[in-house]
C-alpha cells in the first residue's frame, strides 16, 4: 500500500486552507481523469465560487453510490511525515488520507468492473459547507453518500448538529473614572453570556447531551474608556432541529443584546449497515447539507476526531489501509440493494 501512502502525502503537501482549495482539486481532477481515459466515465470540476470548485467522477452512467468529503483544511498548514505508523500533517486524518483512500479504493472497484458510483469532492466543509450546499441543488441521482470524516473506521450513527451566533453589545462610552457617564457594553456582554451558559440544553438518547462554547470575544477601546462595543461567537453542538435552543438564547439575549444566528445545522441520524461497529460523532458534516438529496447518508473514516484540528495530527496507516477495504465493501453492498 505505499501508493496509498504515497498519495495521501501528496495531497497533505498541498495547502488547502479552506478558500484556497483550487490547487488540490486541480491535483484530484487529474487523478481521476486519468481512471476516467482508462475505465470510462466522466470527471468535471463544477464551479462554486470564482476559482473554487468540487470535483466530480462518475464511473457508469448514474452514481448509485457516491463516495464524498471535502477538499480543504484549517489552519495552519504544515506538510506531511510519516513514521512506521502514521502520517502525519495538515490533513492528515481531516480529509487528505480519506481522499487517498477513496480513490484507492474506486481503483479497486474499477479493476474489479464495478460500475454505477462516483466520487465527489467539495470545497468549504471547514467554514460554511459551500460545496456541499452547491451539490444539494444539483442532484445527478444517487441513492446512496457514504460520506468521509474521521470515525477510527467506525460507521457513525448519527452526528450533532452546529448552532452557532453572534451576540452583540452596544453602550456608551465615557472616561473610566466616571462610569456613571458611560454604558459599559462589555459588562452587558457579559451578563448576557452568563445567563446563555445557564440555559437548559437538549440531550438526546443516541446522540448525548448539547454542548455550547463561548468560541471569541472582542470589544472595547482602551482600558481607561468605557466600551461602547463588544461582541463574542458561540457554538452550541445541537442534539435536534435547534428550533428550542433558538428561543432560549434570544430569552437569555433579554432585550439587552441582539443574538444574530449565523448558522444552523441539524443534528442527524444515518445509514447501519450489518458487521460494523458504530459510534456517535459530535462533530458536524456536510451531510446536512447536501439536503438528501444524494441518497442515504452513512458516515466513515480513518483516523479520529481528537487530533483533527490541532499541531499532533496524523492518521494510523493501518486505519487507511482498513479504510480502502471498507469503502470498497460498503460500495459492493449498498450496490446490492
Amino acid at each position: 500500500m505505499e501508493a496509498l501512502f504515497s498519495l495521501a502525502r501528496t495531497l497533505i503537501d498541498l495547502e488547502s486552507i479552506t478558500g484556497n482549495e483550487a490547487p488540490v482539486g486541480h491535483v484530484v481532477y487529474n487523478l481521476l481523469a486519468e481512471r476516467t481515459a482508462k475505465y470510462g466515465g466522466t470527471v468535471e470540476r463544477i464551479e462554486v465560487e470564482p476559482n473554487r470548485f468540487n470535483v466530480l467522477a462518475i464511473f457508469g452512467t448514474t452514481p448509485t453510490v457516491t463516495l464524498t468529503t471535502h477538499l480543504d483544511t484549517v489552519p495552519p498548514y504544515f506538510p506531511s511525515r510519516e513514521d512506521a505508523d502514521f502520517i502525519w500533517g495538515r490533513g492528515a486524518c481531516d480529509v487528505k488520507g480519506i481522499i487517498a483512500a477513496m480513490i484507492t479504493a474506486a481503483d479497486q472497484l474499477l479493476a474489479e468492473g464495478v460500475r454505477e458510483f462516483g466520487l465527489l469532492f467539495v470545497v468549504g466543509e471547514e467554514r460554511n459547507s459551500a460545496g456541499a450546499y452547491f451539490a444539494g441543488k444539483h442532484p445527478r441521482g444517487s441513492k446512496f453518500l457514504i460520506n468521509g470524516e474521521p470515525t477510527e473506521n467506525q460507521l457513525a450513527v448519527g452526528s450533532k448538529g452546529a448552532h452557532r451566533f453572534e451576540i452583540v453589545a452596544s453602550g456608551r462610552m465615557a472616561h473610566s473614572a466616571y462610569p456613571e457617564l458611560g454604558d459599559s457594553a462589555i459588562n452587558k456582554l457579559l451578563d448576557a453570556l452568563e445567563r446563555i451558559r445557564r440555559i437548559d440544553l437538549e440531550t438526546d438518547e443516541l446522540l448525548g447531551p448539547s454542548t455550547i462554547n463561548i468560541g471569541t470575544i472582542e470589544g472595547g477601546r482602551a482600558p481607561n474608556v468605557i466600551s461602547d462595543s463588544a461582541k463574542a461567537e458561540i457554538l452550541i453542538r445541537l442534539v435536534d432541529q435547534g428550533d428550542s435552543t433558538y428561543a432560549r438564547v434570544l430569552a437569555a439575549a433579554a432585550n439587552e443584546v441582539q443574538a444574530n444566528e449565523v448558522l444552523r445545522i441539524p443534528a442527524m441520524h444515518f445509514g447501519r449497515l450489518p458487521g460494523f461497529a458504530t459510534m456517535v460523532a459530535a462533530y458536524t458534516t456536510d451531510i446536512p447539507a447536501f439536503g438528501g438529496v444524494w441518497g442515504q447518508p452513512y458516515l466513515l473514516g480513518p483516523g479520529t476526531i481528537h487530533v483533527a484540528h490541532t499541531s499532533e495530527e496524523r492518521v494510523p496507516k493501518a486505519q487507511l489501509v482498513e479504510a480502502v477495504a471498507i469503502y470498497r465493501s460498503m460500495v459492493r453492498q449498498l450496490l446490492g440493494q
